[in-house]
């Protein structure tokens, strides 16, 4: 992966053609899915191989009589009609629906025992399952003939069908042998007088196409599996008269039809009769080399199919695998955020807030805290973010970094005349710039750092930083809550907060492996910050880099769910984009950038090792692989089973639902916005996997994308009446 460090500077640029044109090949990626995943559905599903019943009779008026009284053997082409049998005393034995894996190899032996050979009216899709099969046939000297595609009742396919089954299945024999068949038996025909209008219809376009139709006069009734001695009784030749006898190499068991063809043709031989394929019984070649063009057509025909025969499967194994690993993520998180639970409350209960027990019991921190809140036009939240850090019950510096904003968020802070609060104007330079600022100028060691569309709760401060109580921790991440959560978009945020973010923040923190301290709310020790140098640009995701910076360094980063922050979250989808797009980009920039951690040992180590891994999989690969899954939903609904696809998207959606509730609970969360939860597989995970994929495109191409800062609403407020005191209360607009 390749990706540039940017500035943190505010700038404008567009998207440059090479990340276009990386959304070009992957809209041609999916797009080449879903055709490979429709070319193994009309393969698969759309029709089979079953038994050779004669299709429902239907209108013959169309029928030439000259068909329905005729040979077997029936030439359309050119616009005349003209019909044929064998000659007296000879039988064209043929075979329909193979080949077969177990039958087509028994019977071929059966027929070089007997020194005889047949014509095989192969599948189109078998033959491609079974191409050595096809090959063998041929070998031995017996004869190939066409029987559509997936075996397909021509005679009420639509044209573009019939074209289609026909020309697949000719291309596939092509691709195989290298010969081209002229012969071709319809699926579900049978002799001469069951011709309906509909089946001439289709005669009629194979003949367009070059095809003899084949039809049959003496039917074996072997597909009914009737017993050997009943297919025996059915190939007795009536009088000296040529034949076209039916039986079957594939479709189903078929021990039936081996054995009676070998008890047969030691009769037929007894009684004189001569055995032999189609072609040779009315004097034709039926086969010819094709041309190069059409061996190259046929060649790329089969291994198209073989390809996304290849690919269905490989989604197919990756489909189990992701479902597996994402069972597997589910029980994980559940299970950690259970131990965590338990282990706050513990702490609350001795009254420290210890992480260890081997930290000894004390009062609490108590020390003052300075806040750090970078701001950049925030005129419409800061006096809200502000009023309720003031209204803390813990001590605290207010330090407002003001980083060349035009729209007067200064002059608003000012305005307030709040005691403790110091706002420091300075020219833009990014947040990273921002929050040094405000670092230099704190005058405690423990720094609280806050976005300025954020507001706290009057303990929010006090529950935050008890964690440092031990020694070891050296940052703290806080619970955010999405406050302006009206509507569904709204409600979809304050879910994925809830059961995404803080959900996972309890397994980090549990198997120490913190990745990021939000920038809406996290405390931190300055003699970390100092170590690690600062704040870095090297990021969209400072927060992650700084997070990931001070575990590499050795420190403990937790997470501590009492300490409460309401943020605004974006209120429409292009906000959102923007937003979840520099998030993105700036983790796997922070990844790429601490990459070194997983050879690491110690605190490095874990994070290397468990949380960059678990990034990797369940933020970037999963995501990834998020539209194959949507798109084989689609196929399966289509060509597969839709009650079972069904079946499993509801157990899915089952164990997300039980998921969010206990990640609800633990939050004390109502559950009413859990009904939004089906909605949002729909249109939120898309957005958010498509986030994900432009992410990944944009670091691969290493373009240097801008920032994209989130407009305000001003949704955030302090209720009336509530003003800076150690007793007062702020709380956001639910």
């Amino acid at each position: 992966m390749s990706v540039r460090h940017q500035t943190g500077r505010r700038g404008k640029g567009a998207a440059p053609a090479s990340v276009r044109a990386h959304w070009l090949v992957l809209a041609a990626v999916i797009l080449a899915l879903g055709f490979a995943l429709m070319v193994q559905g009309y393969m698969n599903h759309l029709a089979g191989i079953g038994d050779d019943s004669v299709s429902s009779s239907g209108s013959a008026s169309a029928v030439p009589e000259a068909v329905s009284h005729g040979g077997p053997v029936v030439d359309a082409r050119g616009g005349s009609v003209r019909t044929v049998s064998p000659p007296a005393r000879t039988l064209a034995l043929t075979f329909d629906d193979g080949p077969d894996p177990v039958w087509t190899p028994k019977i071929l032996d059966v027929l070089r025992k007997h020194h005889v050979h047949a014509t095989f009216f192969v599948v189109g899709s078998a033959a491609i399952d079974h191409p050595d099969l096809v090959r063998r046939i041929v070998a031995d000297g017996n004869e190939i003939g066409v029987h559509t595609l997936t075996h397909t009742d021509l005679g009420t396919a639509p044209a573009w069908r019939r074209q289609l089954e026909v020309q697949g299945a000719g291309n596939a024999v092509i691709g195989i042998t290298g010969q081209a068949a002229s012969l071709l038996r319809p699926p579900y025909s049978s002799e001469n007088d069951a011709i309906t209008n509909g089946t001439w219809s289709a005669m009629q376009t194979v003949a367009r196409q070059g095809y003899l139709t084949v039809l049959s006069t003496v039917d074996s009734e072997d597909w009914r599996r009737p017993g050997v001695a009943a297919i025996e009784r059915n190939l007795t030749a009536a009088g000296p008269h040529g034949q076209v006898l039916l039986m079957h190499d594939g479709g189903g068991n078929r021990a039936q039809t081996v054995a009676a063809l070998d008890s047969a043709l030691s009769r037929f031989a007894a009684k004189g009769y001569h055995v032999t394929t189609v072609g040779h019984a009315i004097g034709i070649d039926s086969m010819r080399p094709a041309t190069t063009a059409e061996k190259l057509s046929g060649t790329a025909f089969v291994w198209g199919i073989r390809v996304s025969d290849f690919i269905v499967s490989a989604i197919t194994w990756a489909l189990l695998a992701a479902g597996i690993v994402t069972f597997i993520r589910a029980v994980l998180v559940v299970g950690f955020a259970a131990r965590h639970r338990r282990a706050a409350r513990r702490s609350r209960a001795e009254g420290s807030g210890r992480r260890r027990v081997d930290v000894p019991v004390g009062g609490g921190i108590t020390e003052p805290v300075t806040v750090i809140v970078p701001a950049y036009n925030e005129s419409a939240g800061i006096e809200a973010a502000v009023r309720s850090i003031a209204a803390s019950s813990h001590p605290v510096e207010i330090i407002v970094v003001d980083d060349g904003s035009s729209d007067g968020t200064a002059d608003v802070v000012e305005a307030l005349g709040l005691p403790g609060v110091r706002v420091i104007r300075k020219e833009n330079g990014g947040k990273p710039s921002a929050l040094n600022a405000g670092l230099e100028a704190a005058s405690h060691d423990l720094v609280v750092m806050v976005d300025g569309d954020t507001v706290f709760e009057p303990d929010t401060v006090h529950a935050l930083i008890q964690p440092f109580a031990d020694p070891r921790v050296g940052a703290i991440s806080g619970n955010t809550k999405v406050a302006n959560r009206g509507g569904v978009l709204g409600a979809w945020q304050h879910i994925e907060y809830v059961v995404g973010f803080n959900l996972d923040r309890r397994l980090f923190d549990v198997a120490e492996c913190m990745p990021t301290v939000p920038g809406a709310i996290g405390a931190f020790r300055r003699d970390a910050l100092a170590a690690v140098g600062g704040v870095s640009d090297d990021t969209l995701a400072e927060d992650t880099d700084l997070t990931m910076a001070l575990c590499r360094d050795g420190w403990r980063v937790v997470y501590q769910e009492d300490a409460r922050a309401w943020t605004e979250a974006p209120a429409d989808l292009g906000a959102l984009w923007k937003q979840r797009y520099r998030w993105c980009y700036g983790t796997l920039q922070a990844m790429w950038k601490h990459r070194g951690a997983m050879v690491q040992r110690g605190q490095a180590g874990k994070l290397g090792r468990r949380g960059l891994s678990y990034l990797l999989v369940f933020q970037v690969l999963l995501p990834l692989f998020a539209p194959v899954v949507d798109v084989f939903a689609v196929y399966g609904l289509i060509f597969l089973d839709p009650v079972r696809i069904g079946a499993l998207w509801l157990a899915f959606l089952l164990v997300q639902c039980l998921m969010a509730a206990y990640a609800f609970r633990l939050d004390h969360e109502k559950l009413r916005p859990l009904w939004t939860l089906p909605l949002q597989q729909f249109v939120y995970r898309q957005l958010m996997y498509l986030v994900v994929i432009q992410s990944v495109v944009t670091a691969v191409a290493g373009v240097h994308l801008r920032w994209h800062r989130m407009e305000r609403y001003g949704s955030l407020r302090v209720p009336a009446g509530n003003q800076p005191g150690p007793d007062t209360a702020a709380s956001p607009a639910p």
